[in-house]
């Protein structure tokens, strides 16, 4: 079990789709700051090029691999930021999709935010996932 806690204020609109918290709470210990996530598999070839869905399935790997590395999954994400190259609408289900795919049950209700941007750092990149958590002791 998590020992993050996940506030949702009465004041404020409840999370959009109920894809995030809009506040967590972490107790002290030590942090992990992930580095942006793109789709590049492990020999650093970029998958799924020009397919959004591919891009965030492996992009959201990588995530969790990452937390893998420091002994902590998903469940102990605290921020969660997607990117996406030319978002719409009709992205967001492919995009929490493929996330729900690598990240199973129960969705890691970080704090979080999905932008539309122009372009990430290299040509070919579609999705990129900065991401905050808490390793537990």
């Amino acid at each position: 079990m998590s020992a993050l806690r996940r506030v949702n204020p009465p004041a404020l609109c409840p999370p959009v789709q109920n894809l995030y918290a809009q506040v967590v709470i972490a107790p002290a210990g030590r942090t992990a700051y992930l580095a942006g996530q793109v789709a590049l598999d492990a020999s650093g070839e970029l998958v799924g090029p020009g397919d959004h869905a591919a891009q965030a399935r492996q992009a959201f790997l990588n995530v969790r691999l990452a937390l893998e590395g420091v002994g902590a999954s998903p469940a102990d994400l605290v921020r969660h930021d997607i990117y996406v190259v030319g978002h719409r609408p009709e992205l967001v289900p492919v995009i929490f999709g493929a996330a729900q795919d690598v990240y199973g049950d129960p969705w890691p209700l970080a704090s979080s935010t999905l932008l539309g941007v122009q372009a990430l750092g290299l040509p070919g990149w579609l999705i990129e996932v900065e991401a905050t958590a808490v390793v537990p002791e």
